[in-house]
């Protein structure tokens, strides 16, 4: 009987099953680094400069090519489940990916990389599709399988890193969503001292209001904070002496009698609805602006255009600083939606 020889196909030698499966799993873990490195690549974008306005659309690169906000966030997330699933276990996104998670309002911030915080001191580093961030984290929130930053924590991160602007733009967003206290986010900055950009981020917390509902709300607030003014309570419902709702105003200094609404693109622009023609709609304005006056009332309204220019500040000077008569309406905190509640766990 013949030995069996080395081409005959019926031979199992030693650790050859084995070797074969080794070889399918390190086959099918490349296959899978490669699948989350092409999306990566394809997610991937150079750095934007805006296109003006509040930031509903974004200018990439030279190509001029525009894509919606919408669009970036999704592309981010994708780029987030890709770049975390090749890094070690526990770490924590956190910073603008976090807040794109959160689903939250931003303004002028980058997301070409995904922001990750590993649970230690130092040893920050940026990598192609990701910045990794050295800092003690003791509790997170779990969504969809990952580990974020919870939104308190969020704030102060953001509060730290981002432009002053832009972290107030998130800030106030993520205070009203989640219905953050400010002894919540004193406890976070607390955690953060010695942290670089400590300074800007007491700023930053000083001056957010959890009640904006929009950016060019959160960014007149930052303009009447640069210029030194007192800065307004929010979201205001006037009544007349007996009680009567008259309207919502998005500001309001109670004792001076000022209400203040910021408009958009243009006057009375953000109460405009589709098919609304825009005559009747100011003409309507104006009237009741009248009734408010004659209840003793002053009124300022600005845009966009105002905003940037500054003129609002001056504005709101000179009838901070008029005495008159206090008006016969009154004011009262509008309702606000219910927070919403996210279970947070200890690590």
């Amino acid at each position: 009987m013949s030995a069996p020889t080395a081409g005959d196909r019926s031979v199992t030698r030693p650790g050859t099953k084995d070797a074969e499966a080794g070889r399918t799993r390190r086959g099918r873990q490349c296959a899978a680094r490669e699948s989350r490195r092409a999306l990566l690549e394809g997610c991937g974008a150079p750095r934007y400069t805006d296109h003006g306005g509040p930031a509903s659309e974004r200018r990439w690169g030279r190509g001029q090519a525009v894509e919606s906000t919408v669009g970036r966030r999704e592309r981010h997330r994708r780029m987030i489940a890709a770049v975390v699933a090749e890094m070690a276990v526990g770490t924590v996104v956190s910073h603008q990916s976090a807040a794109v998670l959160y689903g939250t309002t931003l303004w002028h911030v980058p997301l070409e990389r995904v922001c990750v915080t590993r649970n230690r001191r130092g040893g920050g580093r940026i990598r192609p599709f990701a910045k990794i961030h050295g800092s003690p984290v003791d509790s997170v929130v779990e969504l969809d399988g990952l580990l974020v930053t919870t939104p308190a924590r969020t704030v102060v991160d953001l509060a730290l890193a981002l432009p002053f602007e832009a972290a107030v733009v998130a800030g106030d967003a993520l205070v009203g969503a989640f219905g953050l206290t400010a002894d919540q986010l004193a406890e976070e900055l607390a955690r953060a001292k010695g942290r670089y950009g400590i300074n800007q981020a007491k700023e930053v917390l000083a001056v957010l209001d959890g009640r904006s509902r929009s950016i060019g709300e959160s960014l007149s607030r930052t303009m009447i904070h640069r210029h030194g003014l007192p800065l307004p309570s929010s979201q205001g419902n006037v009544l007349t002496p007996d009680g009567r709702f008259v309207t919502r105003v998005d500001f309001y200094y109670e004792s001076a009698g000022l209400l203040c609404a910021f408009d958009g693109p243009t006057e009375y622009g953000r109460l405009l609805r589709p098919g609304q023609d825009p005559a009747a709609l100011a003409h309507r304005e104006r009237a009741r602006e009248t009734y408010l006056r004659t209840l003793g009332f002053e009124i300022i309204r600005w845009t966009w255009d105002d905003l940037v220019r500054g003129t609002p500040a001056r504005r709101l000077r000179t009838a901070l600083t008029t005495h008159r008569r206090p008006p016969d309406g009154r004011i009262e905190p509008a309702p606000i939606p219910a927070p919403r509640q996210l279970p947070i766990r200890t690590l």
